[in-house]
């Protein structure tokens, strides 16, 4: 091994070994349990971020851990064609160029869009290799892939066939930069300030008026009545009477619906059918037709004068200056409310009606809410269950058709005479489909459509296969939170619908990576991290390690350098230990570890790696990843590194062969337990290190899982020198507190409570000389012992007392002199603070929070102040 830790010189050295050698290949195997991970497919033109980072580390520690522990384990990587990001891209591009979707054609359109992903498409899978994924390569798949297309046919041609897919007008969300309609999983909100702006409505030939009040003035000009709810004793007598729509001249009537809150605003709503989904609602019960003021970049459509082509806040405002020189704006009131935004594009969505293809949700929401209940489908954490019922609860039709041209062509045909072929074949060289000449229709399907169908039509399906039936179901999904509507729900009732099974049995959330504040990454804010200049500056094990550590499902993490700079310093304690174990082992010695010949140190490393291989194995297969990390840190750099090294340099420096045979045995065997279990979390450094032991397989990759064992469970053992790691860290503590130069040594006496103590505290006396700076020690039974307490100090422990000689330890003189210098430095800063305290330009001036600060160091100095005095007067006349 290398003197110095160093990942930029192996990681990619390891990961093509790694790869060349098949190693993250699976495959039907008939004498092994399946165990199948699919991962969210990034976008073909992402980049990695810190999110894929830790989602995939998630992944790849569960996998890795199921290849170790014997299951076929099969990682299937992927990515989505991402209908909406990768046509804005490709759009931009050719706008660079000079040219438009409409000049290109579709057909040229699309093989810009194709040669735009096979340009960028690899990116992110060569990043994710960066970071150690152990996924099958050989299984990766596309969204757009032949197979995932023939699957999207066919569950869209079931679904239409079924009466579960429809067209029709409707109200959807629609997106204006990118103009096509989205799903409203896509949309989110904002709570922001607003305006809710009061306007008269004149009674046709009266003088007379009502008032309404809306946030969205604009729309008014496509508005087909105004409503009140039936019981509201103020307008019972207008119902039926006509208004005149201000600015536009329209008669519009009043109508009665109890969707109507007579207690909000003035009790009276504007009824826009096309531009509001309640109004659609009312309009349909009311049989009030559409009036469609929109277009699909939100301009004012024709036929509205002035207003005709100005976008929607362009004509917001000029409508507003219009109602105000007219006299109908009556007032302006501030209110908070919550705004949607398009997922994708960040603009303001508009409701708007539109001729769409919707999946109908009722029937899939109730497979979803029954898979739940039932525990087929379980959620890490269970308090996101709440989400996924609510969702379900309230769900509307899916919008599933999109107005792009990138992404799965609805397999819809047209005829001549407008039947509607539904159809998974294309078109003869005729343009027939069923002896008819059709035209095919122009939209795309939502991404999500095909993403749905990832966790089976990645392993062959519709096709028969084995791999399919050996795969699936898949075990678990490892996703953000944020997509549990866009994605886990729509793939848990595909996959019912289709399959007649759950995709996967868990599902486990990760929260959002936040910067040091709490702030979520972004650009604006110029806080995001690149994993990759991570990798290259601290390695991927320290990047993955930091990722997992500290972190639950479900909860938002904070990314702190400090804790990368502590996970470098795990992997290099590490390598140092493995380092020194690796040049106490000569090519002679005799390593076949059989377990006999142990000391005490022996049983309790041995019976604390038990313990570690069934923490570690409990955590994971519950997964509560992060818990194993900190598991197997713990062991690996307080037990193993920090005690049991140093208990075992005893024999190795001493001058019995026997007793350093055996040593080295214990040390090589428990190193390589623990490069096993910590493998799957820092998989790069495990490798290296494991490549320099003797007694090994060909890689560490496959190694088995370590399994408990019955012979090393030395309970007594284990608590006597838990103990006596106690006593010694009390012994340190107490130099410590009194200053005592490393080079003090002082005898102790060691009083055990029962013969049987006494034996083993006999076995283990060394260890007191060698990392407690004892002179020498001596062991009495309790019933022996007639020890006086005065000078010494008593360390009382379960199964012994230590007794330490203060007279051995100090040279009064000096204390007195040293403790005598700490009171005048204390009295110094007691003076400087009162002083401070005392200016009334400080206090004034200073934030308040200095201000308390500077309060808080006086309180503790004037506390430190007596504590020192006293300490002075129990010595004074030693």
């Amino acid at each position: 091994m290398d003197t110095k830790y160093n990942p930029q010189d192996f990681e990619k050295k390891i990961y093509k070994e790694w790869e060349d050698g098949g190693y993250f290949k699976a495959g039907v195997n008939p004498d092994k349990k399946p165990f199948t991970i699919v991962m969210p497919p990034p976008n073909v033109t992402g980049q990695l971020h810190l999110g894929h980072a830790l989602n995939n580390t998630l992944q790849d520690i569960v996998i890795r851990y199921k290849r170790m522990a014997g299951f076929e384990a099969l990682w299937i990587p992927g990515t989505d064609h991402a209908s909406i990001s990768t046509e804005a891209k490709v759009v931009g591009k050719i706008a660079g160029e000079g040219k438009t979707k409409a000049d290109l054609g579709r057909d040229g359109f699309l093989k810009e869009a194709w040669d735009w992903t096979h340009k960028y498409g690899g990116t992110i899978k060569k990043q994710l290799r960066t970071i150690g994924v152990s996924c099958d390569w050989d299984h990766d798949s596309f969204t757009m892939d032949e197979n995932l297309t023939r699957a999207v046919k066919r569950v869209f041609k079931k679904m239409y066939d079924d009466g579960l897919i429809y067209r029709g007008d409707r109200i959807v969300n629609w997106d204006p930069m990118a103009e096509t309609a989205i799903s409203d999983a896509e949309v989110y909100h904002k709570d922001q300030k607003g305006k809710l702006w009061y306007i008269k409505y004149y009674y046709e030939d009266s003088d007379d008026f009502i008032t309404i009040a809306t946030t969205r003035p604009e729309t008014m000009l496509g508005d087909l009545a105004v409503a009140v709810n039936p019981e509201d004793e103020r307008f019972k007598d207008k119902i039926g009477k006509n208004l005149i729509l201000p600015l536009v001249g329209r008669k519009i009537p009043i109508i009665a619906d109890s969707y109507v809150d007579m207690e909000y605003g003035t009790g009276c709503v504007k009824i826009t059918p096309s531009h509001d989904p309640n109004d659609f609602e009312v309009g349909a019960r009311h049989d009030l037709g559409q009036c469609v003021i929109l277009d699909s970049k939100a301009h004012i459509v024709e036929g509205y004068g002035k207003y005709s082509g100005m976008e929607r806040y362009e004509a917001r405002k000029a409508m507003l200056a219009d109602l105000k020189e007219q006299g109908l704006l009556v007032k302006i009131e501030e209110i908070d409310h919550a705004v949607g935004y398009s997922e994708r594009t960040d603009v303001v969505i508009e409701p708007l009606i539109s001729k769409q293809w919707f999946v109908k949700m009722d029937e899939f929401a109730k497979m979803c809410i029954d898979a739940y209940n039932s525990g087929e489908l379980k959620l890490i954490p269970e308090n996101l269950s709440k989400t996924y019922m609510n969702w379900l609860e309230n769900i509307r039709d899916w919008t599933i058709s999109r107005q792009l041209w990138w992404g799965h062509r609805l397999p819809v045909f047209y005829t001549e005479d407008g039947e509607i072929i539904v159809s998974e074949d294309e078109p003869d060289e005729e343009g027939k489909l069923e002896g008819k000449k059709v035209t095919q229709e122009e939209d795309t399907l939502d991404t999500w459509f095909s993403s749905a169908l990832w966790p089976f039509a990645t392993l062959g399906w519709p096709e028969e296969n084995e791999e399919f039936d050996y795969f699936f179901p898949t075990d678990i999904l490892i996703t953000g939170y944020d997509i549990i509507f866009f994605w886990v729900i729509r793939m848990v009732f595909a996959s019912l619908y289709t399959t007649g099974k759950v995709p996967f049995s868990h599902v486990l959330f990760t929260g959002l990576i936040r910067d040091s504040q709490g702030r979520k990454m972004s650009k604006s804010l110029g806080n995001g991290v690149d994993p990759i200049d991570v990798v290259n500056k601290y390695g991927a094990d320290a990047l993955r390690f930091t990722l997992i550590t500290g972190n639950s499902p479900g909860n938002d993490m904070r990314y702190d350098e400090d804790r990368l700079l502590a996970s470098r310093n795990f992997a290099n304690k590490l390598w140092n230990a493995s380092r020194f174990v690796l040049m106490n082992i000569d090519e002679s010695d005799d390593l076949d570890f059989d377990g006999k010949n142990l000391t005490l140190e022996d049983k309790w490393i041995l019976k604390r790696l038990n313990q570690v291989i069934e923490d570690v194995s409990k955590n994971l297969d519950k997964y509560e990843i992060g818990m194993a990390a900190d598991r197997i840190e713990d062991f690996i750099w307080n037990e193993y590194c920090d005690w049991y090294i140093e208990f075992a340099k005893i024999r190795l420096y001493g001058d019995d062969e026997d007793a350093k045979a055996n040593v080295k045995k214990v040390l090589l065997y428990v190193l390589k337990s623990m490069l096993i279990l910590l493998h799957p979390f820092m998989p790069f450094i495990t490798e290296e290190i494991y490549s320099s032991l003797p007694n090994k397989k060909d890689m560490l990759i496959v190694e088995e899982w370590p399994e408990i064992k019955e012979e090393f469970n030395f309970t007594e053992e284990e608590k006597n020198v838990n103990s006596v790691i106690k006593a010694i860290t009390a012994i340190r503590n107490q130099r410590a507190s009194l200053n005592v130069p490393a080079k003090t040594k002082q005898n102790l006496t060691i009083v055990a409570e029962n013969d049987k103590n006494k034996d083993l505290l006999e076995q283990i006396k060394a260890q007191f000389i060698n990392l407690a700076s004892a002179s020498g020690v001596e062991v009495l039974n309790k019933d022996e012992a007639e020890i006086s307490d005065e000078g010494l100090v008593k360390l009382v422990f379960n199964e012994f007392s230590v007794y330490m000689s203060l007279d051995e330890l100090m040279d009064y003189d000096k204390e007195r002199e040293r403790l005598q210098g700490e009171i005048k430095k204390i009295e110094a800063e007691i003076k400087r603070a009162e002083g401070k305290l005392s200016n009334k330009g400080f206090t004034d001036k200073a934030p308040e929070v200095v201000v308390n600060k500077e309060k808080e160091k006086l309180a503790d100095y004037k506390d430190l102040l007596e504590k020192t005095k006293v300490s002075l007067e129990e010595i004074k006349d030693k």
